[in-house]
């Protein structure tokens, strides 16, 4: 069967800049800080009522959505990949087929989720454990947010989508939109209605259903000019069966990273509710540096993905080298400002005593994070936009492998150093693994006839 398409011949790619890099990164940027600077406020908010237990039951019920939902986040990537790969080709109508595919991808796996939020919420807590108070908030929490799975795989494969398409802006308007009237809920629920744990997952499922009714208003604003595809190339097989396994390729790669990050929480709450704590606070400064990174990995995405669609070696090279050099630029900054300004951002997050003084004890890992990580979140970008799958998933269980030898090795001489130090070089392997990869794959990739 002939795949019904549009598309003229490939066409030759607008130079990759570094204004074409900023470009998309620096709205990507903003967008991804909103969803972090989301996770601290919620912290902080439940951090003001004085109760460790309850920042660790957000912590821990934070854990265990990022291990459900962050594993379906191939539904951002992979859909950008593909899409950037149709644009590089000029084939508007399988840009179009790409986001029927990861929609419906979305409402079966968002099904699946909430049918099984039973099972789910019971291997979390078994699995990360926790004090009685603290597993209890958690359930808490669970209990309301499960029910934002369908707007919220929605949302990524309509973000990704238009990422895909090179318009930052519009990935960045819908992300403000959503975390910014989350913020604003958040805070309503729980300081001023004083519904606590329940109060911040109330607010995220609001606005979820909110942001994907947007998002589905800006995509049919989008289809307007062209036709849509017909049901036979949103189904075609071998453009289905190729997503499907760049989508598992992902997932398991996106799995075995919040696994990396569910057995670093494990591990903290087995040492106690203070260590939970500050681990959780300093984990969120991990969080933000990686999304200050994450804005120039998605410009390595589109940038990628385009270069590979259009068969253009040099705009391949060249996004390549340009988002290295300012990822390690931003890495650098990172590290300065968290050593620097750490202390001051700990103190803004809790008012307990106990949980102050034990985060400063780790804080210099949490800044190493963006030098160790920042290598991985780069080549991440290119291997999403370039769609390696394969590698991606290969290499991130190898330094799984390495991250668990290294904790059983260290841990039991230094403790929560020992911890920390195993997840700094989990994120060191990651990047150096990728970029040994990379090198074959380009070789491999552009040597190739395209059709």
């Amino acid at each position: 069967m002939s795949q019904e398409t549009d598309a003229p011949a490939p066409r030759a790619l607008l130079p990759v800049t570094h204004r074409a890099v900023l470009a998309i990164a620096v709205p990507m940027t903003l967008a991804y800080l909103s969803t972090p600077i989301l996770g601290i406020v919620d912290t902080a908010v439940i951090g003001r009522l004085g109760d460790a237990a309850l920042v660790g039951g957000i912590a821990i019920g934070g854990v265990i959505f990022d291990l459900v939902f962050t594993t379906f986040n191939f539904l951002r990537s992979g859909t950008t990949g593909l899409t950037a790969q149709a644009l590089g080709a000029g084939n508007t109508t399988e840009q179009r087929a790409t986001l029927l595919r990861a929609l419906l991808i979305a409402v079966g796996a968002s099904l699946a989720v909430i049918l099984l939020q039973a099972p789910l919420k019971q291997a979390g807590l078994l699995f990360l454990g926790g004090s009685a108070q603290v597993q209890a908030a958690t359930s808490d929490y669970f209990d309301v947010r499960i029910y934002s799975a369908p707007f919220l795989l929605a949302n990524y494969a309509i973000l990704g989508w238009f990422i895909g398409l090179g318009r930052a802006g519009t990935g960045l308007f819908l992300q403000l939109v959503l975390n910014s009237l989350n913020i604003a809920l958040s805070l309503w629920f729980v300081l001023g209605l004083g519904w606590e744990v329940r109060g911040v997952a109330l607010a995220t499922v609001i606005c979820e259903a909110a942001t994907v009714a947007l998002g589905g208003l800006l995509v049919l604003s989008a289809g307007r000019s062209s036709r849509w595809p017909a049901f036979s190339q949103v189904f075609h097989r071998a453009s289905f069966q190729r997503m499907m396994a760049l989508n598992r390729d992902i997932m398991i790669r996106s799995f075995t990273l919040l696994f990396a990050f569910a057995f670093f929480t494990a591990r903290s709450a087995e040492q106690g509710d203070t260590i939970l704590a500050a681990n959780a606070i300093l984990q969120k400064f991990l969080l933000v540096s990686a999304y200050f990174l994450d804005g120039l990995a998605t410009a390595a995405e589109q940038l990628a993905g385009r270069a590979v669609g259009a068969r253009d070696r040099k705009a391949f090279d060249r996004t390549v080298l340009l988002t290295a050099i300012w990822s390690f630029a931003v890495a650098t900054v990172l590290f300065a400002i968290l050593a620097v300004f750490g202390p001051v951002f700990l103190d803004l997050m809790t008012i307990a005593e106990d949980v102050r003084e034990t985060g400063r004890q780790f804080l210099v890992w949490a800044a190493l994070g963006p030098l160790f990580g920042v290598l991985a979140y780069q080549m991440d970008g290119i291997f999403i936009g370039a769609t390696w799958s394969r590698d991606m998933r290969n290499m991130m269980l190898l330094s799984l492998v390495l991250f668990l030898a290294s904790y059983y090795a260290l841990f039991p001489w230094f403790g929560n150093h020992g911890l920390w130090a195993a997840m700094v070089l989990f994120l060191g392997a990651r990047g150096l693994s990728l970029a040994f990869m990379c090198r074959y794959r380009t070789r491999e990739t552009f040597a190739v006839d395209f059709h």
